[in-house]
């Protein structure tokens, strides 16, 4: 009996076809692309210049964030409609070409807004990705192979979003942030050349072709017919909140954890026990804040397929709402302390949640599919997610910029005590004002004050430019010169007579930065009610029906 258990697993694993491993090599190396910018790009948008991050505030960096992706969820709807229309090779040709672009000069770029087109084009090209990837696995996967392709897939999903935040986190440390860019870029390079030269596009049928903007229209009519479903509309309007609860996971927990989380003894343990993980999981003596976050991944990789064995036994709402509640105990624990065992253990709890819920609510949504809809109502999953991530910006963007980012309320707390403190000041503002003063454009102030070189001295720079100025009777003093957010801290140390962690205790002991552990978990609360409601109301008496 066990072999033939055995024999039947195997079997079906070898009869998948060389296009689906194609596709599942594809996906894992795009979420590798993808997950190994994402899940550093919070601390890497607000990052201190002088270490090579962007500088920008919160408020800056949830508008990039959440917007951008949210965008990157909806695409899809219609972006399935052109991959049809064109075919999977040219669609995927065009994807790759499109993320290597965007990835690349997502490195190179240094303004808001240059950040937020140049990142909005890599959505684009992950759209186009997207529906052509599932399509492929769908296509190649039958009744009886389905379940096993589909649990391959999602795997695969996993393995590239643990790598890529692995491999960046060493990268960054040893490289400087602009390599994880090149990384990224490299990556969906490969996944082109795979695309050309050993993916074969199958036969497609020929005739007569609907206009493409009537294929839109009817897109969006489909979605609107599904939408008319009330039990499914519910359903999803509910699960906006889940999803922008586990967002918190990337958006927010890596900048709350290098702003609050004092890892030094977990760094030293870890560097003295196993010396290898400590030089790629460890910096300045604390353990990277991504490593925090890519343990949700590590998590799903060892015990998917256990979670799911136990949530098979569970009605599947129940499954969900049960997942909704273990996540929200972890994502409370991870922002109600600053002790790092509990952002440890919160997010572990966590992932156990998101691994029963996650897959659950796809498998929901073809329980409550009326026959020859499935595919309709499977497109209407990403609604939430999409509306998931936009509001995630404003908790990770307003929310946190006013309670819990750690330079607004150093810098309150100096105006408290009047004690003057130089403006935080990025290169790019200094030059952008400076050459406007000066009436040059910013390459022709690059090139007149050699700002491009390495280990620049700012002062001389400021000297320099104010003597060109004079000699055009401009008046400059006013411009602030460069000076980065860790530069801030240094000189509030200083002034205060506190160490930096002394300062980092005295500014949560006073401002109670955790307090955004409230809304968070408001949010999962709500939506673990709004469920409990909704399956008491609205699928019981459905059940209850079905069966008389």
């Amino acid at each position: 009996m066990e072999q033939n258990k055995k024999a039947g697993f195997l079997q079906t694993v070898t009869s998948f076809n060389k296009t689906f491993w194609l596709a599942s090599f594809m996906e894992l190396m795009e979420r590798w692309a993808w997950y190994g910018i994402f899940t550093l790009f919070g601390l890497y948008l607000v990052g201190s210049t002088n270490e090579g991050g962007l500088g920008f505030n919160h408020i800056q960096k949830g508008n990039i964030m959440a917007n951008v992706t949210a965008i990157l969820y909806l695409l899809p709807l219609f972006f399935g409609v052109i991959a049809d229309r064109i075919g999977y090779k040219l669609s995927l040709t065009i994807s790759y070409v499109i993320m290597m672009v965007g990835y690349y000069f997502m490195g190179e770029v240094n303004t808001y807004w240059s950040m937020y087109m140049v990142f909005l084009m890599v959505a684009i090209g992950a759209a186009f990705f997207k529906p052509v990837a599932s399509a492929l696995v769908a296509r190649n996967t039958d009744e009886t192979t389905g379940t096993m392709g589909f649990g391959i897939f999602y795997m695969m999903v996993n393995i590239g979003g643990f790598v890529g935040p692995a491999m960046s986190s060493y990268l960054r440390t040893e490289y400087g942030w602009r390599i994880i860019f090149i990384q990224a870029a490299i990556v969906i390079g490969i996944n082109l050349l795979v695309v050309l030269f050993f993916y074969k596009e199958p036969k497609r049928e020929k005739g007569p072709k609907t206009p493409i903007l009537t294929e839109f229209k009817n897109s969006i009519t489909s979605i609107i017919e599904a939408l008319k479903d009330k039990r499914l509309t519910i359903l999803l309007i509910l699960m906006i909140g889940f999803w922008t609860m586990f967002n918190q996971l990337f958006y927010t927990l890596p900048n709350f954890i290098e702003d609050w989380i004092n890892s030094n003894d977990l760094s030293i343990w870890i560097n003295e026990h196993i010396p290898f993980l400590g030089t790629l999981m460890t910096e300045n003596g604390q353990v990277k804040p991504e490593w925090f976050s890519n343990l949700d991944a590590f998590m799903i990789i060892i015990l998917q397929v256990f979670v799911s064995y136990f949530v098979i036994k569970m009605r599947h709402l129940h499954a969900i709402i049960r997942g909704a509640i273990i996540a929200t105990i972890g994502v409370g624990l991870t922002f109600y302390t600053h002790n790092p065992w509990f952002t440890i253990i919160g997010t572990m709890i966590f992932a156990v949640g998101e691994m029963m819920s996650s897959p659950t609510l796809s498998s929901f949504i073809a329980i409550i599919t009326p026959k020859g809809k499935e595919a309709l109502y499977q497109g209407t999953y990403f609604l939430p997610v999409a509306a998931g991530n936009f509001f995630t910006g404003f908790i990770s963007g307003d929310l946190y910029q006013k309670w819990s980012d750690k330079l607004s309320l150093l810098q309150t707390e100096m105006g408290k005590r009047n004690i003057t403190m130089p403006e935080v000041v990025s290169k790019e503002q200094y030059m952008e004002k400076a050459s406007e003063a000066l009436n040059i454009s910013i390459t022709q102030f690059e090139t007149q004050f050699q700002t491009k070189q390495d280990h620049l001295d700012w002062n001389l720079i400021g000297i320099k430019v104010s003597e060109f100025a004079s000699a055009k009777g401009i008046d400059v003093s006013n411009i602030a010169l460069p000076f980065s957010k860790n530069e801030y801290f240094v000189l509030a140390e200083q002034k205060l007579s506190m160490s930096h962690w002394e300062l980092t205790d005295f500014l949560w002991d006073n401002y109670h930065p955790n307090k955004l552990w409230f809304v968070v978990v408001g949010v999962g609360l709500v939506s673990i009610v709004s469920l409990l409601i909704y399956d008491k109301m609205v699928i019981k008496p459905m059940e209850n029906k079905s069966v008389k």
